[in-house]
């Protein structure tokens, strides 16, 4: 809503921050969080059931055992204990994998203050139910306002200060909307918002989540396609492609495709296409040069989310009538012992369809029946 004078002109409207903040995780992500918190002015207080990284944060100010070369904010604070990290806090970022979004959610049912919001800052969809891990949170958290903070963001370079951009959605009650700046999402912005750290304010959750949870897989897809080999133009077309089924997947789902053009969905995309930072590029570059899967990252039991999205994603995907190619294809390698080669190749040679998809075209590809053990064999 723009609030103006009477010439017409925008007025300033002021959010108030949150004075106090959990922050529920302490793995690399949490802790930038906290850290961005902490700057922009809140007292912060970081859970972690480590009890070592705990005892790190407080003492030494660093989180050693996921961001070492990390000085902390002065005045962040750690607990082991769920009850005193939700003492009296106004509210809360819940920043744990996806998988534990339901289990840590309950976790702090009992002792979350009533009525205070909680910022989901996991991405993905949990594999028995279809939920979004807005939608599993709210079942945990009954009575309390639940949204998301996504984007493309790095947690060390969140963490070192460098400039970074990203979405806070929360559903918009009619009170919301009659007074936006006392909004969940306008009050996050704020107490995240530092020099270096710029939050954006959204509406459409879905838009958000599935951006967060589609880029994952596609980014297995363009590490696997980068470690076989292939370079710039082959990334640049699994981009583009895997943004268009991220849109189909969101407005199937109610979303916008707009919000899948902005931060949490090509930007998240893009970036998470671009680096071996990321985990889910650096498991496809691993496979992509024929390393087995028990073997990548040096046989260590590295949790990768885009690997338990590829199928989550593709099961919500059949459920609402959305073909998703290219993240069907890194479900079958990763999941139905589909070998890398033949499975990418018979991506390629698809029918050939129309862009945009109103044109509502597909015809046969020359190359579909082909002999095109050539193109496999250039595959690890």
């Amino acid at each position: 809503m723009r609030y103006e004078n009477v010439k017409g002109q925008p007025i300033p409207v002021r959010a108030e921050p949150f004075a106090r903040i959990a922050v529920i995780g302490a793995g690399s992500w949490g802790t930038a969080l906290a850290a961005t918190a902490r700057r922009s002015g809140a007292r912060v207080c970081i859970w972690g059931r480590n009890k070592a990284v705990v005892d790190d944060i407080n003492r030494d100010g660093r989180n050693e055992a996921h961001l070492p070369d990390v000085a902390l904010p002065e005045g962040l604070i750690a607990a082991h204990r769920m009850e005193d990290a939700l003492k009296d806090v106004d509210a809360a970022m819940l920043v744990v994998p996806s998988h534990s979004i339901r289990s840590v959610a309950r976790q702090m049912a009992e002792y979350l203050p009533a009525r205070v919001p909680v910022a989901v800052c996991a991405k993905g969809i949990e594999s028995e139910t279809g939920l979004l891990m807005s939608q599993v949170a709210e079942e945990e958290l009954p009575g309390h306002p639940v949204g998301v903070i996504s984007g493309p963001t790095f947690a060390r370079e969140t963490a070192l200060n460098h400039p970074t951009a990203a979405t806070v959605a929360f559903p918009f009650t009619h009170a919301d909307r009659l007074n936006p700046a006392a909004s969940p999402a306008a009050r996050f912005a704020v107490s995240l918002s530092t020099a270096a750290f710029r939050a954006y304010v959204s509406d459409d959750l879905v838009g958000v989540e599935i951006g967060g949870a589609v880029k994952n897989v596609v980014a297995i897809a363009c590490g696997m396609m980068t470690g076989a080999g292939f370079a710039e133009n082959t990334r640049a077309a699994l981009i583009t492609r895997g943004l268009d089924e991220m849109k189909a997947l969101a407005e199937a789902l109610g979303g916008r495709r707009e919000t899948v053009t902005g931060l949490s969905g090509i930007g998240d995309l893009t970036l998470t296409c671009s680096s071996e930072t990321s985990r889910n590029m650096s498991l496809g570059i691993q496979l992509g040069r024929g390393t087995p899967r028990d073997a990548c990252f040096e046989g260590k039991p590295v949790v990768v989310e885009g690997e338990l999205n590829a199928r989550s994603v593709t099961d919500l995907a059949a459920r609402v009538g959305v073909s998703m190619p290219i993240c069907e294809a890194v479900r079958r390698i990763l999941h139905d012992g589909a070998n890398l080669g033949e499975t990418f190749v018979a991506l390629w040679s698809r029918p050939i369809e129309a862009e945009p998809r109103a044109m509502e075209l597909s015809f046969d590809h020359p190359a579909a029946n082909a002999d095109l053990s050539e193109m496999a064999g250039r595959f690890a």
